[in-house]
């Protein structure tokens, strides 16, 4: 059983039956947007943390109040160059890893 009471007990059952098994492009495409959403997430609550406008993150990185709402918003992704501007200028770390085999 998955469910008991609403409670989930096997999650990647979930989202197997409801986006495809991994590997599938249905599921790819539901992973990445979650990723999106996730990591629009941590940016809102760092800018927050920052004390710190949409407009005055955006005129700190070279862009305008709409574009920082969308990206916010899940509703597009940044350059990377954009990406790592925002991470420096709300003080966040980004680093680049090698899995572990």
């Amino acid at each position: 059983m998955e469910t008991n009471n609403h409670q989930i007990n096997d999650y990647s059952a979930v989202l197997e039956r409801k986006y495809g098994r991994k590997g599938t492009s249905e599921r790819a495409r539901f992973d990445e947007e979650a990723y999106t959403f996730y990591t629009s997430q941590v940016l809102v609550e760092a800018r927050k943390e920052a004390k710190m406008t949409q407009s005055e993150l955006a005129e700190k990185v070279g862009t305008n109040k709409s574009y920082i709402s969308k990206i916010e918003n899940g509703l597009i992704e940044p350059g990377v160059g954009l990406f790592l501007r925002i991470i420096n200028a709300l003080g966040l770390k980004f680093d680049i890893v090698r899995p572990v085999m």
